[in-house]
């Protein structure tokens, strides 16, 4: 049977996962910035890859870190299933270039 704490530990720790989570909004902002200039501006396979995966840690931290905060265990096959779609969508874009 899985431990209770007592309502102002989980309150704590409720508001450190939302701190936590803030502070990983940022690095993706950037992430999605940077990637858009490298796929738009100048194409870069390199940029576009580099930033992608910063980004995809990124995700997956602000989630676990969300649940983490939620006092839930992380162990989760929807979450890495969740980020099918946008890397698949990345991938569409660059295969003209990876192939070429």
């Amino acid at each position: 049977m899985a431990e209770r704490r007592p309502g102002p530990e989980r309150r704590a720790r409720a508001l450190m996962g939302v701190v936590a989570a803030s502070a990983l909004v940022y690095p993706l902002l950037v992430c999605a910035v940077q990637l858009a200039f490298a796929q738009l501006l100048a194409v870069d396979v390199f940029a576009i890859v580099g930033w992608l995966a910063l980004a995809l840690v990124c995700s997956v931290a602000f989630v676990a870190v969300v649940r983490w905060g939620a006092g839930r265990r992380i162990r989760s096959p929807w979450l890495l299933l969740g980020l099918a779609p946008p890397a698949l969508y990345e991938l569409w874009l660059t295969w003209p270039l990876l192939t070429a």
